[in-house]
């Protein structure tokens, strides 16, 4: 069968999908598909929820506070996606907002904000981080959205982490192990990244990290990085050596 071309307009949504079914528009998708996009009755959106695949469907009604599709053909299939995890202490809200997105761009299954002795920020909306992961998932054309945590202290993540699961940890003191040769040597295991706040980890936090079996220190180059710079470069080179970009596919656009 021939599969349609691509819709113009993307959406994740949480209701199930399968030919036939109608899809009711929330408020917010609407205005964007009616106010913002010019979007109209017919038009093709293409639908995901992170569980059936994607599926094209069309416009059957739209205003600016609600809608509905109908479900066509099935675009792509589900399939598996990598595991890879980020750990970042919350910047300013501009810079926060900027690994978010980024992240999920780059693939990145979860997102843990942690509350480290230095973290400049005192609160996440993590409302509004996973709006942010939504949007940058339906312009990357991802099957998935990456879960967001709600912000946690760095002692209670260790405390409770599956030892199953390195943790590679940005160490900006320079006794790291280089980041490419790491995630080389643990090519085929569930990774996660840790990346700490712009003033830094404290000793307390990087003798405490040390100390853990499952901790692999690394380093991320000779220059000294602002702490999404650290967080983007450390989730593309890992994607890079042992994640999905072995896989080939769309680089930019």
């Amino acid at each position: 069968m021939t599969v349609p071309d691509r819709p113009k307009y993307r959406l994740h949504v949480d209701a199930p999908l399968a030919a036939g079914q109608t899809v009711a528009l929330t408020q917010a998708q609407a205005h964007y598909l009616a106010t913002v996009m010019r979007a109209k009755a017919g038009d093709a959106v293409a639908l995901f929820n992170g569980r059936d695949g994607e599926w094209r469907a069309v416009v059957a009604d739209l205003g600016r506070k609600g809608g509905t599709l109908e479900v066509g053909a099935r675009l792509r299939d589900q399939t598996a996606e990598g595991d890879l995890w980020l750990l970042f202490a919350p910047l300013k809200k501009d810079a926060t907002d900027m690994v978010v997105e980024k992240a999920t761009e780059l693939g990145v299954a979860r997102l843990l904000p942690v509350m480290t002795d230095n973290t400049a920020a005192s609160r996440l909306n993590t409302d509004r981080a996973r709006a942010n992961a939504i949007e940058a998932a339906e312009q990357c054309e991802r099957l998935t959205v990456p879960a967001v945590d709600e912000p946690a202290p760095l002692a209670r993540l260790l405390a409770g982490w599956d030892a199953a699961r390195p943790l590679l940890v940005a160490d900006e003191t320079g006794r790291g192990e280089p980041l490419a040769a790491a995630a080389a040597r643990l090519e085929g295991a569930a990774l996660a990244v840790l990346i700490g706040p712009e003033g830094g980890f404290s000793h307390s936090e990087l003798d405490a990290l040390r100390r853990l079996p499952f901790v692999v220190p690394v380093g991320l180059g000779p220059r000294i990085l602002r702490a999404e710079t650290a967080a983007l470069a450390a989730l593309a080179c890992i994607q890079a050596v042992a994640g999905d970009w072995r896989s080939g596919g769309p680089a930019f656009r």
